[in-house]
């Protein structure tokens, strides 16, 4: 099997790598993250000789050593690495590295014998027990001293130690300034195919990084000449965008990313270049980027329930895709970062009608709505009809908008870690408010694997699937990507059950053991053996 070698310097030091070109790309990662001696969390980055940032796969173009690459160790949240060496410091070991072994043994041990042994369990159950109690002495703290409904500025997160929900001056302004020295940069062909496709790993890229990869997405669809967009006008709203996502777990500039790279990927995918004109597709681009604008991590149940200063604004009528679609046009009225400020009023009307339109389609209360609507036009659907299109619009955003599911699971799992880490966080304000507790929110009703399966079998795959029938070619690129991530999940449910029935027989039969002559006789208790053996 011909085998690949590729020359590198990491820190100034010489190193190489060897491997088949079949490898996968996340052993190729892997085998450089080795040689880089890099953190679990760290971000990799890779430079050609000319100074363009390329992506580590097995596509990699050989090379010789006198014409190395460049190979960069980032640290993946600077913020959290120094709470962590605080925590650490503080308690005499590491439990964040401590969670993670856990976690990874515990996978492994699923995997080869079916189970989780009774003494991992303890350990897990411990950890769990120390990081939820350290979770609520700062989430009552913030509840008790911080809630106020006020404009306060540096308001802190629930989600983070010592970080403020909205972010900082000094913080934005350390990524205006990377982002502008990076944005005259010439990003690699290599880069530019792969930010077309679903399978696109987000966690590489940091905040600046991410907002040239936006300025490529506008500047490779032709956005720039088509509708007049000064680069500087471009830099200063994608920077704006950036500034106006919190600081939560979900729902930040990263899912903005996310989204509308999904979306990017998919007009490209699906040539809609050909079928749809430029401002359409300025609408769908554009609505991703703002969708989620000022999101606070708490969903419209809880705005609606908790009675918040949106909720009354928009009479309990989508509060937050209202706010979103306010917040992106104030971002918009402004003229330093206003993009369609070259356009005619009938153009501008249309765009910020098809915007508005595409972001109130992404509260979930629609859905069904949306879904039936579409499904009734498929038959005789016609690109040359607005009100086709406008739904078709409308699909996309959704399908762009809960499409995690539809990448790598290395790219998809961590970010439904976060998703309920804000699902726990709203339940547990619900409970300590007297609010209604959100189902599927509710951390002691729900685990990581329920949470998915009847979300993907109901919602996400009904959905890809109408649309992959207007677009036969997306069956390989997310339908069946998805249905991998259904058989994962339903996999790691049925182990977890297995192992809830195994822990409790097992509870059952060291309490008839300490019973003396308490009526559970000998022949029950070695029933009962017999049946978790049988099990296991």
């Amino acid at each position: 099997m011909a085998a690949k070698i590729i020359y590198f310097t990491v820190n100034g030091r010489p190193e190489q790598a060897e491997f088949p070109e079949s490898c996968p790309a996340q052993d190729v990662k892997d085998l450089f993250r080795s040689a880089a001696e890099a953190g679990p969390h760290d971000i990799l980055k890779l430079y050609n000789p000319k100074g363009n940032i390329i992506n580590i796969s097995p596509s990699l173009e050989p090379n010789s050593p006198n014409s190395c690459y460049k190979l960069e160790v980032v640290a993946a949240d600077c913020n959290s690495e120094l709470l962590d060496m605080e925590l650490a410091g503080a308690l005499g070991f590491d439990l964040l590295s401590m969670e993670k072994r856990l976690q990874g043994l515990e996978k492994k041990l699923l995997m080869e014998a079916g189970e989780t042994p009774a003494v991992v369990y303890e350990m897990k159950k411990q950890v769990d027990s120390f990081r939820e109690k350290l979770e609520s002495v700062e989430h009552l703290s913030w509840l008790g001293l911080f809630k106020d409904l006020s404009d306060e500025t540096h308001k802190p997160s629930p989600f983070y130690h010592k970080r403020t929900l909205h972010k900082t001056r000094k913080e934005c302004e350390k990524v205006r300034e990377k982002f502008v020295q990076m944005s005259s940069l010439e990003v690699s062909d290599q880069v530019r195919q792969y930010l077309k496709t679903p399978t696109f790993d987000n966690w590489q890229w940091e905040d600046a990084e991410i907002m040239v990869l936006l300025q490529v997405m506008y500047t490779d669809l032709e956005f720039i000449p088509t509708f007049d967009i000064e680069p500087e006008l471009l830099q200063h709203f994608l920077f704006e965008v950036y500034r106006r996502y919190n600081n939560i777990p979900f729902h930040n500039f990263k899912h903005c990313f996310c989204v509308t790279q999904m979306m990017y990927g998919l007009i490209w995918l699906t040539d809609l270049r050909s079928k749809m004109d430029s401002i359409d597709l300025m609408i769908m681009l554009t609505s991703a980027v703002c969708h989620d604008l000022d999101h606070t991590g708490y969903n419209n149940a809880y705005q609606i329930n908790a009675r918040t200063e949106l909720a009354l604004r928009y009479n309990d009528i989508s509060p937050l895709e209202n706010h979103h679609c306010a917040v992106a046009f104030e971002i918009l009225e402004k003229a330093e970062s206003n993009i369609f400020r070259n356009l005619s009023v009938d153009q501008y009307k249309r765009i910020r009608e098809g915007i508005i339109k595409c972001i109130l389609a992404t509260d979930m209360t629609r859905h069904n709505e949306i879904l039936i609507k579409f499904k009734s036009i498929l038959p005789t659907f016609d690109f040359t009809n607005k009100d086709h299109k406008d739904v078709l619009m409308m699909i996309l955003i959704k399908v762009s908008d809960i499409s995690n599911e539809a990448r790598p699971m290395e790219v998809a799992e961590p970010w439904l870690d976060c998703l309920l880490q804000e699902f726990y966080n709203q339940s547990d304000v619900e409970k300590l408010e007297g609010l209604p507790v959100t189902p599927f929110m509710d951390r002691d009703k729900v685990t990581k694997p329920s949470s998915q399966t009847g979300f993907i079998r109901f919602v996400l795959l009904p959905l890809f699937m109408e649309l992959a029938n207007l677009f036969p070619c997306l069956e390989q690129h997310i339908i069946d990507p998805v249905r991998k991530a259904l058989d994962y999940y339903t996999e790691m449910e049925k182990a977890l059950e297995r192992e809830k029935q195994n822990r409790a027989l097992t509870e059952k039969i060291v309490k008839s053991s300490d019973t003396c002559g308490g009526g559970h006789s000998s022949t029950d208790s070695q029933s009962d053996a017999e049946a978790l053996k049988a099990d296991v």
